[in-house]
């Protein structure tokens, strides 16, 4: 990279309770080459976030930091945030990032060339998730294996393709392109701010990139099963396109893959062991052994391009399991509740 090209990024981060991340963040930001500043946005954060952040200024200049005072009628919380730190930005390139993330050295320099390589207005990563506890290990690979289905990274990466998405938790967009296309101002309302910003940069015939991140970029989502339960219900619905039969479809699919070859093969198994030792009885249990067998393969395969580590395959079975009933709760909370609760915050879902 060129010494030109240092200092072009404004790095725009929403903080709100993000005590136990906030400084982690920080200095792995502040490491980076490539960086103009550090916007943080203190979102009316009841813990120590801005004490936090107010001890890092001495280590991190680059560091600033602003705050939401109140969150005008309209706005969701984050939306709001990142435009805030977006109009007082002076970087010709944008990163937005979330407060539970970690950026690996010399990950922004390497974004910034492959943008400017690839002639990218928006590049974004899916990073690397971290899953320490079994109902990570359970949840969280199986649904970026089906995100991963729904939003093709060659597909979304295709300017021939109408497919457009991007993780908030990682997303670079020119500025001029994130202008052109009105910013977060025209995008407040949704839920799901990074997908619909791709898509508006797609639509107005910008070119988006779509990534693999872990080797850059890391995360821990969530760190209580509570959190968890709430954050998935606020997105599934929406990341399946707000259609009720793209989730149907996704349910059977996990009941025919991923449930009925399991419950099957237990039953004869059962059978086989209580005597009942016929030619079905074994045939099927074989069949459906081998059926396993290839489906636990493909799925190791898919997990592992995510940068997941192969063994959190083990828990393929209970993921399922807690991913239907987390589709299901997401569209009683869309559909028929009407409002999702993220962070303290109750918005809406009508319109």
């Amino acid at each position: 990279m060129t010494e030109s090209r240092f200092d072009q990024v404004s790095i725009i981060v929403p903080a709100r309770n993000e005590a136990a991340n906030i400084e982690r963040l920080v200095r792995s930001l502040a490491a980076q080459r490539g960086v103009r500043e550090i916007l943080v946005v203190d979102d009316q954060s009841e813990d120590r976030t801005r004490e936090i952040l107010e001890s890092l200024k001495s280590e991190a200049p680059l560091l600033r930091i602003l705050s939401v005072e109140s969150l005008p009628e309209g706005w969701l919380g984050k939306a709001y945030a990142v435009s805030l730190a977006a109009g007082a930005a002076s970087g010709d390139w944008l990163l937005f990032t979330d407060a539970d993330t970690e950026h690996l050295a010399g990950s922004l320099a390497a974004m910034l060339e492959i943008a400017e390589r690839e002639g990218a207005d928006l590049l974004s990563l899916s990073p690397g998730q971290l899953t320490p506890t079994w109902w990570e290990k359970a949840v969280i690979p199986l649904v970026y294996v089906n995100l991963a289905r729904l939003y093709r990274f060659e597909d979304v990466s295709n300017p021939r393709s109408p497919a457009a998405a991007a993780n908030g938790q990682y997303l670079l967009i020119r500025r001029a392109m994130y202008e052109r296309v009105g910013g977060h101002a025209e995008i407040r309302r949704e839920v799901l701010e990074d997908v619909e910003l791709a898509k508006r940069v797609k639509g107005a015939g910008g070119k988006v990139v779509f990534m693999p991140g872990a080797a850059w970029v890391r995360t821990r989502m969530y760190s209580t099963l509570g959190g968890m339960w709430a954050g998935w219900s606020k997105n599934l619905y929406l990341l399946y396109g707000r259609r009720l039969m793209k989730v149907l479809e996704a349910l059977a699919k996990l009941c025919a893959v991923d449930l009925l070859p399991q419950v099957f093969f237990i039953i004869l198994i059962m059978c086989f062991l209580s005597g009942r030792r016929s030619v079905i009885v074994c045939v099927g249990a074989l069949s459906c052994l081998v059926v396993m067998m290839v489906r636990h393969a493909r799925y190791i395969a898919a997990v592992t391009r995510l940068g997941f580590d192969s063994r959190v395959a083990a828990w393929r079975l209970e993921g399922a399991i807690i991913l239907s009933a987390l589709l299901i709760n997401s569209v009683i909370a869309h559909r028929w509740l009407h409002h999702v609760d993220w962070k303290g915050r109750r918005y809406s879902t009508r319109g």
